[in-house]
């Protein structure tokens, strides 16, 4: 196997989102306010949980990292896709593009290990909260957001380096907003039998298997709550996991619904608005969740704001 980049392509075109020229200037006023929306709302959850002292445990440990990667995530693609609509420039160098692909796959990842770090918290405060504190000690919770990155770093290094010894010597046009690691793969004049195989086995173990251990935690949390005879056990009960059971809903459903439901004739659009909704939406959405069904983040934050209030 040869390993040094054969491609003669210096640069790759990105037909961006599948909307009229004329309809630019509103998506471009829309993604930009979406994209402030997010980085705002996310940073906010990040310095409230800094400042109250009240919210330093486990679950907002794990929240803090996931707004920075949503920051992150979001920050990979909307960024050069609002230059791309303003300037109606449409390329992107072939060193960029294949930066854009790793830091991609990079937080995709760690989105998917600390969500499921965060179900695994929930499944310890409901399913044994007698011993919370002492399974959820903070050497673990640091232990789980290394061993994220650790895996979400390997496997984005493993995929960029297996796509950077392919050749790309005909067509360079991406049919999407970002460069899109499949979308790729078919541009590649190369044999790409090891990068799909690698896509199968090494988002197998990212993806599904992450999956899997989020519905076995809420499995056994759903138990423990029908166990609770009264009402209103049932009812704090859920609303400790309504945020992040909305958040895992948004996040794994775009996933489900871009590579598990036939694709019909428009399957780049598809493609492209699903990345969208889970590139854009959903990061944005993440401060909403979390600040509006979550008592302890409107406490900081109405402290937060009263004591600007009373400052002189």
């Amino acid at each position: 196997m040869r390993w040094e980049n054969q491609s003669v392509v210096s640069e790759f075109l990105l037909l961006g989102l599948p909307i009229q020229p004329e309809q630019q200037g509103g998506f471009f006023c829309l993604f930009l306010g979406m994209y402030l929306t997010t980085v705002l709302g996310n940073l906010l959850i990040i310095l409230l949980i800094r400042l109250d002292s009240c919210l330093h445990t486990p679950m907002y440990f794990f929240l803090s990292h996931l707004a920075f990667i949503d920051v992150s995530f979001s920050s990979v693609t909307a960024p050069k896709m609002l230059m791309n609509m303003l300037t109606q420039s449409q390329s992107i160098s072939y060193a960029g593009c294949i930066s854009q692909v790793y830091f991609f796959l990079l937080y995709a990842d760690l989105d998917s290990f600390l969500l499921t770090s965060m179900a695994y918290d929930r499944y310890v405060a409901i399913c044994h909260p007698l011993h919370y504190t002492t399974i959820m000690s903070q050497s673990l919770c640091f232990l789980l957001v290394i061993v994220s990155w650790a895996l979400s770093c390997a496997s984005a290094l493993v995929h960029t380096l297996l796509l950077t010894r392919l050749s790309f010597c005909g067509d360079n046009t991406i049919p999407h907003f970002f460069c899109d690691l499949s979308a790729l793969l078919k541009l590649s004049s190369s044999d790409t039998t090891v990068n799909d195989l690698v896509i199968l086995t090494v988002g197998g173990v990212v993806i599904t298997l992450p999956f899997i251990c989020i519905l076995v935690s809420y499995g056994h949390i759903g138990a423990t709550i029908l166990r609770v005879p009264s009402a209103k056990g049932i009812c704090k009960a859920f609303s400790t996991c309504g945020s992040h059971l909305s958040v895992v809903s948004l996040y794994y459903g775009a996933i489900i619904g871009l590579y598990f439901f036939p694709s019909s004739s428009n399957s780049n659009d598809k493609d492209v608005v699903v990345a969208v909704l889970y590139t854009l939406v959903t990061p944005m959405l993440n401060p909403f969740i979390y600040s509006l069904r979550n008592r302890d983040m409107k406490g900081a934050l109405g402290n937060i704001l009263s004591k600007g209030t009373c400052s002189p």
